[in-house]
């Protein structure tokens, strides 16, 4: 795929609907000859589109429009182009938690998590966070820590998930990522912030306060390859708990043959392993979906041991379990 056809999806796929200046300015992009020669010039993983708006968001503030956008990759081309190869499209949605909540309350506790991809970790404090579920029928519950100022709402396309306050207890958490950042580090909070997209004011609110719950007690993230460093960490994780290996939008970064490399490492992990990945990352699991995805949405497939249990939004918001629910 060129670097323009790469904006044009991104406008398509991803902003349309979720944020307009984002689908105009990713439309310009796509048909602007001197920012697309910036962006070939650098190495192919590092002219996504996310990584180009959010460092330009760093160097100029939120744009107007297009003219002002480009002015500010141009005229901070040097500046840009540093961040993009010293930095990655780390958005740590706190979200996610919401889909992979209902799946850890049903494993025996406590758990041993570790997140391949972490980022900052803040997904690697699910029981520090409330969630508030709707049902399609109106019902409600409640699960998580109700004290918490994370306070996460899901809609869900079914039967509300049979899960209450507490009902997640995690003995030991560890994190894995090419780049950690860390929630103490106010560069790498900016550098947070700047992933969220500008209209998303909400999605802004929750990662400051999942960053107030996790400074209490930073999540361990270590740097590494996650092939290269998830057996070390599978060795840290307490024998009393029930291990859990997860990930988010992850392995679709993971070239081959490093990516099938993990998947044969999760096929013999002496735990679970739990997948919340576009259906299209694991073109092998893709059959046993039984059902396609939500028209109209870019959705995320819940596998737990490479059964599907679920699709899911890109930052919670919804969850669709599959017939049979969640267990």
């Amino acid at each position: 795929m060129s670097t323009a056809a790469e904006y044009l999806f991104f406008a398509d796929s991803m902003a349309r609907g979720s944020s307009p200046l984002y689908e105009q300015l990713a439309r310009g992009v796509a048909g602007d000859d001197e920012i697309l020669g910036l962006l070939d010039g650098l190495p192919a993983p590092k002219r996504q589109p996310n990584l180009l708006l959010a460092a330009a968001r760093l160097a100029g503030g939120v744009p107007r429009g297009f003219a002002d956008f480009k002015a500010t990759v141009l005229g901070h081309a040097d500046e840009v182009v540093a961040t993009m190869l010293s930095r990655r499209t780390q958005t740590n949605e706190a979200g996610r938690c919401a889909a992979l909540y209902p799946i850890l309350a049903v494993l025996p506790q406590p758990l041993a998590l570790i997140e391949v991809g972490a980022s900052a970790g803040l997904c690697l404090l699910p029981d520090l966070y409330r969630y508030d579920y709707t049902a399609a029928d109106g019902a409600t519950a409640t699960a998580g820590d109700p004290d918490s100022p994370v306070r996460l709402r899901c809609r869900v396309d079914g039967p509300a998930p049979r899960v209450g306050p507490g009902a997640v207890r995690v003995a030991w958490r560890a994190g894995i990522d090419l780049n950690p950042l860390d929630v103490t580090d106010e560069d790498d909070v900016n550098w947070l912030r700047a992933l969220v997209w500008p209209e998303q004011q909400e999605r802004r609110e929750r990662l400051d306060a999942a960053l107030t719950v996790a400074r209490r007690e930073p999540p361990r993230v270590v740097a590494g390859d996650l092939n290269e460093r998830i057996d070390a960490l599978v060795a840290e994780a307490p024998a009393d708990a029930t291990l859990v290996v997860f990930h988010t939008a992850v392995v679709d970064y993971v070239p081959e043959p490093a990516r099938s490399a993990f998947v044969a490492r999760m096929r013999g992990l002496d735990g679970h392993w739990l997948s919340q990945e576009l259906p299209s990352v694991f073109p092998e699991l893709a059959p046993r979906l039984p059902e396609e995805p939500p028209a109209g949405a870019v959705s995320y497939a819940l596998m737990l041991d490479e059964r599907p249990l679920a699709y899911a939004a890109l930052h919670g918001a919804w969850l669709r379990p599959f017939a049979g629910g969640l267990r």
